[in-house]
């Protein structure tokens, strides 16, 4: 007889979560212990769902690195015991969980898929049951018995994503998410089509858990008119290792002499920027423009078509694990974990 398939349901907090009370009236933290009770067609499914619930439950403007690594620290307690695993969690920072995850979780060959809702599921008209049954679903879903999605991914409205792709673009949708620089992983219909090719595959090779992230990280985005006084204390802020510059188009910045100076005086003492575009679709071209080209010849790194969620994810674990520029610099330049498409 087949051993029946196994998923770890671990709920952080957030929306889908939340439940209303019968006698106040008031929202609160849904126990997942009753899951069947309140969705009676996970049953069909057939799976063994078990649950891990964090006490107390996080909203995800809270969300930060030490609670990354708590949930990385769940994957890798029962990534033997379970076949796939769903992390229920807030919309507004769950692509910047889930690429913390596709960097912090190496050699990952497992399903890790994150969702959450718009509306609560005990709402009439929540999109959280569709979300959270297809979520499990797809971390279930297995061919010649090897996960079809080994890979963080986030589950919403209809579409799976690779979560380093991914970026929250809409408050009052239930389309919230979307990956304008790679493709969807899956669409849901009737059937689930999965876009096998583009879709990670499995290395077999063990789990490895990084937790430690380092955060002394800033997002300097420009803006026409910025002042050298703000660009300065953002560079000059103590103890700041790396920064993301979000510029224009495909890369471009003032070429203001106080500006390059700045940043060519910060990147030789050792300053790490590495340039993503404030544009959600399209990619850093840094030799396109002369601007650009100024960019470069400073030292400042490219980061291709990476979300900003991405790049800061990556830069903090990255610093996580070398203490030197270098080493954080060349690793930047190379596709770790499908965040970003290198020509």
């Amino acid at each position: 007889m087949d051993q029946q398939t196994s998923i770890l349901i671990i709920y952080t907090g957030g929306t889908i979560g939340m439940i209303k009370d019968q006698k106040s009236g008031v929202l609160k933290p849904f126990n997942f212990n009753n899951v069947y009770q309140h969705i009676p067609s996970l049953k069909l499914l057939d799976y063994k769902i078990d649950n891990f619930c964090f006490d107390p439950v996080i909203d995800s403007s809270d969300m930060n690195p030490l609670v990354w690594g708590e949930i990385a620290k769940v994957i890798k307690s029962n990534y033997e015991k379970y076949d796939g695993f769903v992390v229920l969690h807030g919309s507004d920072t769950m692509a910047h969980t889930a690429s913390a995850l596709s960097f912090m979780l190496e050699n990952l060959n497992k399903p890790v898929i994150l969702t959450g809702s718009q509306l609560p599921l005990g709402m009439i008209r929540s999109d959280g049951r569709e979300n959270f049954v297809t979520a499990i679903e797809i971390a279930a879903a297995q061919e010649d018995e090897t996960p079809i999605v080994p890979e963080v991914a986030i589950y919403f409205e209809d579409q799976l994503m690779r979560g380093n792709r991914t970026t929250k673009y809409n408050a009052e949708h239930f389309e919230a998410f979307r990956s304008p620089n790679f493709p969807a992983l899956a669409d849901v219909g009737v059937y689930i089509k999965y876009n096998r090719p583009i879709i990670r595959k499995p290395n077999f090779k063990n789990l490895k858990v990084h937790t430690t992230m380092d955060n002394n990280i800033a997002i300097l985005k420009l803006f026409p008119g910025i002042s050298s006084q703000v660009v300065n204390s953002v560079l000059n802020t103590e103890g700041l290792r790396a920064i993301v510059l979000e510029t224009y188009g495909s890369g471009n910045a003032t070429t203001e002499l106080w500006f390059i100076n700045a940043l060519e005086k910060r990147i030789k003492q050792g300053l790490i920027v590495f340039n993503v575009s404030q544009c959600q679709g399209g990619s850093v071209n840094m030799a396109k423009y002369q601007t650009g080209i100024m960019l470069q010849d400073i030292g400042v790194i490219g980061g291709h078509d990476m979300t900003t969620e991405a790049a800061t994810a990556k830069l903090m674990y990255l610093l996580g694990i070398y203490d030197q520029a270098e080493p954080v610099r060349k690793k930047l330049q190379v596709s770790l974990r499908g965040e970003m498409t290198v020509a």
